[in-house]
């Protein structure tokens, strides 16, 4: 059997990747959400944390996760709200000096414009789930960018709804093509700074944000049965897959679209 230099594996670490590594987690709005599983696997290998939750309505619940997470910094963000995302960044700033991990988890469509078809979607709805889905993970992206000095990963979270019809998907599928098209094109821009992008797209998980989509638990029975390992991802599973690509062990992986759902994208 041949041997494998050792200088290949230089440069890799060992033990917790993701040790002393400084890490931002929007969109964690309770224990069953995408952002918490992501938020727990990066502490897991190492990372430190910076939480931010939505308003006081939300903070009891997102507060004590913080908590337990060990969280350096626990900050409101609302990314309607003006200078609200360059205040977060200010702080980020002045307590670690640099940024090597941003993860976007944030969606948001107007209930009437979300279960009522595409074709019935309203251009005020139509703009605000952009906004709020997908240019403000350019915004983030805009300000995270500097504070990631020669490396840093950004992840934004999509669906498959992007790229495939989900009926009771609706205005939120062409937001996340959006999006996964958003990715690329910042992959392109910051990858001369050693900045990756991704997006990851889970299967169907019931957390709150999914609620508002019609016949969602149905979907999600029937992932299971067609997907090719016969069963449903969790919350962990999306935090785990999210952060290997953003340990070093993902540092030749940029532009992508990952997806974590037990194979159900394969099938037609």
């Amino acid at each position: 059997m041949s041997q494998v230099p050792e200088a290949l594996f230089e440069g890799y670490p060992t033990g917790r990747p993701l040790e002393r590594q400084k890490a931002l987690v929007l969109g964690i709005a309770n224990e069953n959400s995408i952002a918490y599983g992501c938020a727990r696997a990066f502490r897991k290998l190492g990372a430190d944390l910076a939480i931010t939750y939505l308003n006081d309505k939300a903070r009891p619940y997102v507060e004590p996760l913080a908590k337990q997470l060990e969280a350096v910094l626990f900050e409101p963000l609302d990314v309607q709200k003006p200078d609200q995302m360059e205040h977060l960044f200010e702080r980020i700033k002045k307590t670690w000096g640099r940024l090597d991990i941003a993860l976007h988890a944030i969606a948001f469509a107007p209930k009437e414009d979300l279960q009522g078809g595409l074709l019935d979607c309203s251009a005020a709805g139509f703009s605000l789930a952009m906004d709020v889905s997908c240019h403000s993970f350019i915004r983030m992206a805009k300000l995270a960018a500097p504070l990631m000095s020669g490396e840093g990963a950004i992840v934004a979270m999509t669906y498959y709804g992007a790229n495939k019809v989900i009926p009771t998907y609706s205005v939120m599928g062409p937001v996340k093509a959006a999006l996964e098209s958003v990715v690329r094109y910042l992959a392109f821009e910051l990858g001369p700074k050693g900045i990756r992008v991704h997006a990851v797209s889970p299967g169907p998980i019931k957390t709150r944000a999914a609620s508002g989509l019609k016949d969602f638990d149905q979907l999600v029975d029937e992932a299971a049965k067609r997907a090719p390992l016969g069963q449903s991802v969790d919350i962990y599973d999306v935090g785990m897959s999210t952060a290997f690509l953003v340990t070093p062990y993902g540092r030749r992986l940029t532009g992508s679209t990952f997806y974590v759902d037990a194979g159900l994208n394969i099938m037609a």
